[in-house]
């Protein structure tokens, strides 16, 4: 009796600890700092996101879509230099590897934020989401900022 007790407390324990160990690394998540939100003069319905995003995890992360209550749509853009010509063009996704950073920066890789759902100005905070599919997402805190700042 007591031999079969030590066999199950054997098996189950060889199918609870993976599903641990799994847990503990879900637990890890990227992080979004130094995040604003640059206003266009003008009350033009469309601005233009920045930050950092740390992934100091061991998996990579992908970012596949952008979501903010605050506009009507949000999206992934990239500025790139053709010729000595500046053009944009959106991103699908936005891959962070394992351990990396990526910064969303002026004239490189940022955010497109259409359509305020309301009238936003300096110092206000809106929250955008960082969708990574299977439920998987990230927040980020956005500080509102004049064109100038």
């Amino acid at each position: 009796m007591k031999t079969r007790c030590l066999i199950l407390v054997a098996i189950l324990a060889c199918a609870v600890l993976p599903a641990c160990a799994r847990d503990k690394a879900d637990t890890c998540v990227p992080v979004v700092r130094d995040a604003w939100i640059r206003l266009v003069p003008g009350g033009m319905p469309m601005h233009a996101g920045f930050a950092r995003i740390d992934n100091p995890c061991k998996t990579p992360f992908t970012v596949t879509a952008v979501a903010s209550d605050a506009y009507g749509s949000a999206s992934l853009h990239e500025t790139t230099l053709v010729n000595g010509i500046s053009r944009m063009r959106a991103l699908p996704q936005l891959a962070l590897p394992a351990g990396g950073s990526v910064e969303l920066e002026p004239g490189g890789v940022h955010l497109m934020l259409m359509d305020p759902k309301k009238p936003l100005k300096p110092g206000d905070h809106v929250v955008l989401r960082f969708e990574a599919g299977k439920g998987r997402a990230i927040n980020g805190d956005f500080a509102v900022r004049a064109a100038g700042g």
